[in-house]
Formats: C-alpha cells, sequence, structure tokens
C-alpha cells in the first residue's frame, strides 16, 4: 500500500473537525495558555496539568466528532439509565466531601456522576423527542419533565446547586426547542418567582449565605466576600487595556482566590482589560454562534435539539461563570468553559464541541 493509499483510507477519520469551530476554539485555547501561565506562577506542576488537559480534551474531541449521530441515538437511554442508577448509588452509598455527598469511591478514583448528566439528560430528551416527532403532544412534555426532574432532584439532594442549575438548563433547554409553548414558559416564570420565598426556606446554610454575600459582601470582607470583593476589585484595577500580562498585583500578591479555576476570569481581566474583555466576549460569541449554525443546519430533530443543547450549555458554562466573578451572581463552581483549569468540566465541554463536529460533518456526508 503506497502513502496516498494509506492517506485516502484514514482521512475520513483524521479530518473530521469543523474548520470554523476549530479556529475559534483555538483562539480560546491560546487565550487559556497565556491566561494559565500567569495564574499559575506560584503553582508548580498546575500549567503543565492545564496542557496536559487541554490535550486530552483534544483527543475526545476528535472521538466524539467520529461517533456518527445515530449512534448516539442507540446509546441514549443505557446512559440515562447508568448515570440516575449512578445517582442513586450516590444518595445511599456515597463519599461525603466538606458536607457534600456527590461522589463514588472506586478505589483507584473519585468518581462523581452528576458530571455524566450535562450531556445525558439532553441526548435522553433529544432521542425522546425525535422518537415522538410525529405525534407530540402535552402528554410528551410532561414526560420528558419527569425526566428532567429525577436527575436534578437527585443532585440537589447531594447539595450540588451549580451542577443541578447546568443539567437543568441542558434539560429544559431541549424541551424548548421541541416547541414548548410561549404560554407555558411565561407560566413557569411566574410560578418560578412566586415560589422564591419557598425556595428560600429549602436551601441549605451555604446557600442562603452565598445570596446574601453577593447581597452584601462588605458584611464579611475577610471571610465569605472575600471572594467578590478581591475578584471585583482585579477586574476593576484592570482599566482599559490591563495592567499587562504577568504584571497583575491583585493574582501575583495572591489575593485572588482560586485564580487557576473558578476565579481565573479576575487574572484575565486584570492583565488585560476593558479590551481583553472584549476580545473574550467576541470568541465566545462566535463559538455560540457557530454552533448555533450547525444545530440549525442540522439534518434530524435529534440532532437539531441535542446540538442546540449543548450551545446553551456553554452559553451557561459562560454566563454563569463571569457573572459570580463579577459579582452579579452567588458564587458557585462552574469553571470559565476551555479557560479554567480542571479536568471533569472541560471533558464535558469537549464532549460536547466533538457533537457539533459530529452532527455538521455527517451532514455534509449524507448531502454529497
Amino acid at each position: 500500500m503506497t502513502r496516498r493509499e494509506l492517506w485516502l483510507r484514514i482521512r475520513p477519520w483524521v479530518m473530521v473537525f469543523d474548520p470554523t469551530l476549530l479556529i475559534i476554539l483555538g483562539v480560546l485555547v491560546t487565550l487559556s495558555l497565556v491566561t494559565m501561565a500567569s495564574s499559575a506562577n506560584n503553582f508548580p506542576g498546575r500549567f503543565d496539568g492545564h496542557v496536559k488537559n487541554l490535550l486530552f480534551a483534544f483527543c475526545v474531541m476528535w472521538v466524539m466528532a467520529n461517533v456518527p449521530p445515530r449512534l448516539l441515538m442507540r446509546a441514549a437511554v443505557p446512559i440515562y439509565v447508568a448515570a440516575v442508577t449512578l445517582l442513586i448509588a450516590v444518595a445511599l452509598f456515597g463519599t461525603v466531601k466538606k458536607g457534600a455527598r456527590r461522589w463514588i469511591d472506586l478505589g483507584f478514583m473519585q468518581l462523581q456522576p452528576s458530571e455524566f448528566l450535562k450531556i445525558g439528560l439532553p441526548l435522553m430528551l433529544a432521542w425522546y423527542f425525535h422518537m415522538r416527532e410525529a405525534t407530540l403532544g402535552w402528554k410528551d412534555f410532561a414526560l420528558a419533565a419527569v425526566l428532567m426532574l429525577i436527575p436534578v432532584g437527585l443532585i440537589l439532594k447531594q447539595p450540588d446547586l451549580g451542577t443541578a442549575t447546568l443539567v437543568a438548563v441542558g434539560g429544559f433547554s431541549v424541551i424548548f426547542f421541541a416547541g414548548l409553548s410561549w404560554k407555558v414558559l411565561a407560566a413557569l416564570g411566574i410560578g418560578g418567582l412566586a415560589s422564591l420565598p419557598l425556595a428560600w426556606t429549602f436551601m441549605h446554610d451555604y446557600q442562603r449565605e452565598r445570596v446574601l454575600t453577593l447581597l452584601d459582601p462588605t458584611k464579611d470582607p475577610l471571610g465569605k466576600g472575600f471572594h467578590i470583593i478581591q475578584s471585583t476589585i482585579a477586574i476593576g484595577s484592570g482599566g482599559i487595556f490591563g495592567k499587562g500580562w504577568m504584571q497583575g498585583t491583585q493574582t501575583h500578591l495572591e489575593f485572588i482566590p482560586e485564580r487557576t479555576t473558578d476565579f481565573i476570569f479576575s487574572v484575565y481581566s486584570e492583565e488585560f482589560g476593558f479590551v481583553g474583555n472584549c476580545l473574550l466576549l467576541v470568541v465566545y460569541f462566535l463559538l455560540l454562534a457557530r454552533g448555533l449554525i450547525i444545530a440549525g443546519n442540522a439534518p434530524t430533530l435529534f440532532a437539531r435539539l441535542f446540538s442546540g443543547a449543548i450551545v446553551l450549555i456553554l452559553f451557561m458554562y459562560a454566563f454563569v461563570n463571569m457573572g459570580m466573578v463579577s459579582g452579579i451572581l452567588p458564587v458557585v463552581g462552574v469553571p470559565l468553559p476551555f479557560m479554567s483549569y480542571g479536568g471533569t468540566a472541560l471533558m464535558t465541554l469537549a464532549v460536547g464541541c466533538g457533537v457539533l463536529m459530529s452532527v455538521n460533518r455527517h451532514r455534509q456526508l449524507v448531502q454529497s
């Protein structure tokens, strides 16, 4: 076999990335590496770990880009059932850390099953609506809501408000894109606002403290309000053009907590300022726009719903992280997409982007 023949044989398995999406992610990862090099300056091994996580995420993305949407459909029910079963196992036998029961100890690793639902729940609901496409009615939307509330309720019980919110957003986005009436949506919104006093009574103490800290972080400036106060100082001190790479005083004097993970946006803002923030927002906007274009052009209802949910999940990651770091949302454990250090969330995002590439690739194959 000649080299050309070998290339022609493996080319369909290698050239699977959407060029536009890949360029956007390349810019985002470049910004991530530059920021991480500064924020991890006093964390030995953290930058190298981030590079390894990104490389592994790239491999995961490549694998998912090779998986046809029809195979994802077949896996929807088993993945959902397995993930919910693991959540029940967490409630019964899970490991408790810092007052939360979120993990299963497998001996060689700590497994957090709730992460699987960020992709598994939208996958299940997209499959369900695809199968019911010809006879879709209000009963189908009600059953879909039950399928969503089961894992969300189990995750809230752990408790893990941040993950539960992202899982709920992913599931609800599929229900919305499937054709949920605006009247129903408005009624749910009004009902949600009316139930806020009741929801307050069911919140855990630490969740109430986060809300109260958001309203007035100066009540405990050296304790619970420290994160928000130092983060907003860093963002504001960046000014228009920032203090320059590796020149952030809040960062390198170690005032910013969790500066390589949840609060990496504070580091970026301090060093690159308002102009840098505008650039980052444009990159995220292009990422979301490309995802929506892929979702809108998808050939099947399943692909459209699943792709749309992935785009909304990406949006929520970015919105919630920037919101909490800027002091307009309570502090929850949500990383900034492809910027923050971490493995699990990065793999979830890589799977989502890989699915988008797979949907676009197989649409082109069908058309040709």
